[in-house]
């Protein structure tokens, strides 16, 4: 049976390219390729990018309540077919379908901060501002935007990036992750039936040629990236060396401290969700417990049961598992492979999920929940990102050392603290180097009307996505200063 062939979409025209080299789409569950991607060249991308360029004088000049309008009917689609929207993100992820279903509403908040266009996009005025003279800002689109989007949320980021771009009166060039780029044919689609323009949005697939040939393209005006820090780093430097405006997003080393008067039970049960959340994958996990004084004592024993207790499995399956598989086998390799680093380094491992098996579905990309415990700051697991299901436990005797400790990491995305003291909280959440804190919060990712504040290695950029900030990214600022003369005043010109 022929695998199906992921179509680009460009100027409104569904196309199944196969005249290039193509990659792979796994169902991480089964370990089965389900779908084949197509590479896109710079030919492809320019045809995307002209399409979008043509497409945009009429789009920038639809009134933002018509442009908000089509968001309003797109949000209903979203509605109607969120359950075949979560299936083709758990199929081709592996996430269980209840985050799955979790990442979607977060996706829908972003298409419900977009319908407040109107709102979002109004400027200021001052009257008088000297005798006779009026001033006011307007927000204004950019143009072309692209927005590159990771595996790890194959429906939530690229909703964090094209309903507001679109809906400031800019077009878009989306490129999905090769890993899992299915979700977004049906999310295209449903923007369509809502009456979306062609040429407004469309989508490209491939690897760094497709990206260097967006990041380079002279029509386009601003990219939005998330991803790994490196790559972050490249998109920055190399998009805004070609004079974009650049916001890109990268990795993470979240720290939880556990301070010793906190809620155990519910210290615990955020840990699990935190870490072991979406198989680790993702930019806000919780990845490095950092306990203080008697605190592992205290969460350690119950956090090691609950670790143990997680069921994994095929998340296509009826019966869901607790947490699913890791993207690829190449990825689960890897994290494997920092593990033993661990090991070999001196830390002990308490939960060992690398023996896992899963009999129904032999062949999946699997690894259980894992605590490594004793790590020092100077190993490779207490460096690097892991992204899997793997929490470091580091030992501190006071919260000043472990805010010391947090505050080494080269990363700022997220930081949490569990506590009943509200001085220590305090203390934490002024002194702790990252963009979103926690407190008794284990992923303090912000919702849709707040940005997303990643700091120093986890952001590449000045303005975040998300929330103001990024109606500000999607737009420029003009301001009018105005006059107007009375009769009689100043020179006017006379037949």
């Amino acid at each position: 049976m022929p695998l199906t062939a992921c179509p680009v979409f460009i100027d409104g025209e569904w196309d199944a390219i196969r005249d290039v080299g193509t990659s792979p789409v796994f169902n991480p569950s089964r370990g089965d390729t389900i779908a084949e991607v197509p590479m896109c060249g710079a030919d492809v991308v320019n045809n995307a990018v002209e399409a979008a360029a043509a497409a945009f004088p009429a789009w920038r000049d639809t009134p933002a309540i018509e442009r908000a309008r089509l968001f309003f009917r797109y949000r209903q689609l979203i509605e109607e077919n969120f359950d075949r929207i979560c299936e083709s993100v758990s199929r081709e992820h592996g996430k269980t379908l209840a985050e799955a279903r979790g990442s979607v509403y977060r996706g829908i908040e972003n298409v419900e901060y977009a319908c407040a266009a109107p709102t979002l996009l109004m400027g200021d005025t001052l009257e008088n501002l000297a005798r006779g003279v009026d001033c006011e800002t307007m927000h204004q689109p950019l143009g072309v935007c692209v927005g590159i989007t990771p595996f790890n949320f194959p429906a939530m980021v690229p909703m964090w990036m094209f309903p507001l771009a679109l809906v400031c009166g800019n077009t878009f060039v989306l490129k999905p992750s090769e890993k899992v780029p299915l979700t977004v044919v049906i999310l295209i689609e449903l923007l369509e039936k809502a009456g979306l323009p062609k040429g407004v949005l469309n989508v490209v697939h491939g690897g760094r040629e497709c990206v260097d040939a967006l990041l380079t393209h002279p029509k386009v005006k601003a990219i939005s990236f998330v991803g790994s820090s490196p790559v972050a780093k490249y998109i920055f430097e190399t998009g805004t060396h070609h004079g974009k405006r650049v916001q890109a997003n990268g990795g993470a080393k979240n720290y939880i401290i556990v301070m010793p008067d906190a809620d155990v039970m519910r210290t615990v049960e955020a840990l699990s969700t935190a870490a072991f959340g979406c198989a680790g994958e993702r930019c806000m996990a919780g990845s490095t417990a950092i306990t203080v004084g008697k605190a592992a004592d205290y969460v350690l024993p119950s956090l090691v049961a609950a670790a143990r207790a997680i069921k994994v499995g095929p998340t296509d399956a009826k019966t869901q598992p607790d947490m699913g598989p890791v993207i690829t086998a190449q990825h689960r390799d890897r994290v494997f492979s920092l593990v033993a680093s661990g090991e070999k380094e001196g830390a002990k491992i308490i939960a060992d999920g690398r023996d896992v098996r899963v009999p129904e579905a032999p062949n999946g990309f699997y690894m259980g929940a894992t605590i490594v415990d004793q790590i020092q700051d100077d190993m490779t697991l207490a460096r690097e990102e892991v992204f899997g299901p793997v929490l470091n436990v580091m030992r501190m005797e006071d919260l000043d050392h472990a805010i010391e400790v947090a505050n080494k990491s080269a990363y700022g995305n997220g930081t949490a603290i569990f506590t009943n003291s509200g001085k220590a909280a305090r203390e934490f959440k002024n002194r702790v180097k990252a963009g979103m804190v926690g407190i008794n919060v284990g992923v303090p990712a912000t919702m849709a009307m707040f940005p997303f504040t990643g700091w120093d290695e986890s952001f590449y950029g000045d303005l975040h996505i998300q929330g103001k900030e990024g109606v500000q990214f999607y737009t420029q600022q003009k301001v009018v200063t105005t006059r107007w003369f009375g009769e009689g005043v100043g020179d006017v010109w006379k037949k």
